[in-house]
């Protein structure tokens, strides 16, 4: 085995004639935080549930923490921690008791019980609330009571999926802070995510599934990188919004293949995609000046992952 965490090679999953995963191979090391991305039915939660012990692939070899699916799942399980989306907790429990109940699960006893479930409430926000029902707590603060529940036996690998599902912008910075804290400390996490933009900044690297096949994965930068393809989104804002529509004109007239368009909230403002390299970018801005544009703003933004998802249906590398 090598450093990696969690070592996926071939995973097949099939629900009778559905494939929901399809030849899927992974490595994710120690300390580093991997976000799984694609759109609903992409096989995101069945690679987690498989991973999780909870489904048995149709074929494929998965290695967590060092141990096999097939021989070690009892092993895995020990080491595993796991978020499912939507996940309940036990209404007519207290905070206090449900991390209790599931403390002793872990085999936590004693003091160290009692300083764990100490850590964890106060590490997701939740120590003032360990007398209240779980039944009474809100979405988001549910998913901070299960986050804590997770991390109580200190998992070497954990599974998170939709963990932000729910939670304000404070809770969401929280868990950005408690994940990056747990991956410091030599633990893997694998997460999915409907939050791109906040995954982008999070995770180290990103995979991106489409119809149960790994499209793109890498580091996030050279994922986007990779798939800018010489086109790049540029935003160009304009001094007179009335002229925008005789720019667009003029820009499209010039690059016929451009997909220009103007924010309804900010008139003035055109986004559009050319393909060209930095310095011709910089040529097109000059013949936008000299052509007798205002212009008051220039940027080039890189790709996002929102648009690697749009453009799914291209062919995979």
């Amino acid at each position: 085995m090598t450093d990696a965490n969690v070592q996926i090679r071939n995973l097949r999953v099939d629900y009778g004639k559905v494939t929901a995963v399809n030849n899927l191979s992974l490595s994710i090391g120690k300390g580093e935080i991997y976000g799984l991305v694609g759109p609903n039915g992409a096989g995101k939660t069945s690679t987690l549930n498989v991973l999780a012990t909870l489904l048995i692939p149709t074929y494929g070899e998965v290695h967590v923490a060092g141990y096999s699916l097939d021989k070690d799942p009892q092993e895995i399980r020990r080491r595993l921690g796991y978020m499912p989306d939507l996940a309940p907790v036990i209404g007519d429990l207290k905070v206090q008791e449900f991390l209790e109940l599931f403390a002793a699960c872990y085999g936590l006893t004693g003091r160290r019980r009692r300083a764990r479930i100490d850590e964890c409430l106060e590490r997701v926000g939740m120590a003032e609330h360990r007398q209240t029902f779980c039944g009474t707590l809100s979405r988001g603060m549910s998913q901070r009571v299960i986050l804590a529940k997770t991390l109580l036996h200190e998992p070497e690998v954990l599974l998170l999926d939709e963990p932000a599902s729910g939670m304000d912008p404070i809770a969401r910075m929280e868990l950005k802070e408690t994940l990056q804290l747990v991956a410091a400390g030599g633990a893997t996490v694998l997460l999915s995510s409907h939050i791109l933009s906040e995954l982008a900044e999070l995770a180290t690297s990103v995979g991106i599934l489409h119809k149960g096949e790994l499209r793109h994965h890498g580091p996030v930068a050279e994922v986007l990188s990779s798939k800018d393809k010489g086109h790049h989104r540029l935003v160009v804002e304009l001094l007179e919004p009335d002229q925008s529509r005789n720019c667009r004109q003029w820009i499209t007239s010039r690059h016929p293949d451009a997909d220009v368009k103007e924010k309804r909230s900010q008139p003035g403002l055109l986004e559009l995609e050319i393909p060209g390299s930095r310095a011709e970018h910089a040529d097109f801005l000059r013949s936008l000046i000299e052509a007798g544009y205002r212009v008051t703003g220039f940027t080039i933004e890189q790709s996002r992952l929102e648009d690697l998802l749009r453009n799914l249906d291209e062919p995979a590398n």
